[in-house]
């Protein structure tokens, strides 16, 4: 993959669990673990696909193509631009270890899917 096909900058982010000393209450937020470069590409199913695996538009998948790392995993979100993603699909590795491919669909701004 050349460097000008990598021309969005995305930030992968962790869910941790931290515990409240004085409630014991457990808290949940996000950390960052990388900031880099991406191919990023709208998925547009064909009819076909839409009726076959039952894929939905309004999902709006997205097609993100990183280089290669070890430590992006499918639990984590991604965040392009203003928008927070949920991993789908993958993280598939394309390649001898040249990058990585992985399908996220948008979040509501409640931070659930559509």
């Amino acid at each position: 993959m050349g460097a000008g096909a990598l021309d969005t900058r995305i930030r992968f982010e962790q869910r941790t669990k931290t515990q409240d000393p004085r409630l014991g209450t457990y808290i949940y937020t996000w950390a960052e673990v990388a900031t880099v470069w991406a191919d990023v590409q709208d998925m547009v199913p064909s009819r076909a696909e839409r009726i076959a695996d039952g894929i939905a538009i309004q999902m709006r998948p997205t097609r993100v193509r990183i280089r290669y790392r070890t430590d992006i995993t499918s639990d984590m979100r991604v965040i392009i631009g203003s928008d927070t993603y949920r991993i789908v699909g993958g993280t598939a590795e394309l390649g001898r270890r040249d990058r990585l491919e992985m399908v996220c669909e948008v979040l509501t701004t409640e931070g659930v899917a559509p």
